[in-house]
């Protein structure tokens, strides 16, 4: 079925924190990373982190651990870590994967774009299954990650969709940035942050609240209350 002219030309989803529950796996690799060094690592540290993008969270780590080893090295460490604990369980947020099928059955284009490396992502789909979107986005695939709007500019390419047309599921600050940068519409999901509504932006509390045919009517009306 080709609803375009009805609805948004692409969906494209966020991974950690939206797609997948992986926000208390983040938090303890964090943890497992920086205990080494003398630091205990609070919510507050997380806060600060949520979205990434990866290298300014190892940036974050070096500066909170006293420099004892380089920046780069925290990023792999946590990378490596996650990546870990991700193969070992991913479970997903409530009515995401839902979501993502019923969309595709209707004929929407749907896509993953995360900030975190392929090597993470691939954790997730090989879990989840690398069948559940036509293809993801990985930080490394583009110049510039989240907070920048590269990620679903590229995917919009790749779908051959009007990004401007196109709607963006996020639950962290940096990802919004990123969507709204885009040019896109964005639902927020927010975990951790606070996120305001605006003129393209709606929020709402889980992927559960949401079906094909609520997102119709909010595409013929950005304003209604879902």
């Amino acid at each position: 079925m080709d609803s375009h002219h009805t609805f948004f030309e692409a969906v494209f989803f966020d991974m950690d924190g939206l797609l997948v529950d992986s926000e208390p796996e983040w938090f303890q690799s964090e943890i497992e990373v920086t205990a080494p060094f003398g630091y205990t690592w609070v919510q507050e540290d997380q806060i600060a982190c949520l979205g990434g993008p990866l290298t300014r969270v190892g940036q974050y780590m070096y500066e909170r651990c006293g420099g004892k080893e380089s920046p780069p090295y925290f990023t792999q460490k946590l990378i490596d870590t996650q990546a870990e604990k991700m193969r070992g369980n991913t479970p997903t947020m409530p009515g995401a994967v839902e979501l993502v099928q019923e969309l595709q059955s209707y004929g929407i284009k749907t896509a993953l774009v995360s900030a975190s490396p392929q090597i993470i992502v691939n954790a997730v789909l090989d879990n989840l299954g690398q069948e559940l979107f036509p293809f993801s986005i990985s930080s490394d695939d583009v110049g510039r990650t989240k907070p920048y709007p590269d990620c679903y500019q590229k995917a919009a390419a790749i779908s051959q969709a009007n990004i401007a047309n196109s709607l963006i599921f996020e639950d962290s600050i940096t990802g919004m940035k990123a969507a709204s940068a885009s040019g896109a519409f964005l639902i927020a999901v927010p975990h951790l942050v606070k996120i305001e509504e605006s003129t393209k932006i709606r929020v709402i509390s889980s992927l559960e609240q949401l079906s094909f045919e609520k997102l119709s009517a909010l595409h013929t009306d950005f304003t209604i209350t879902i």
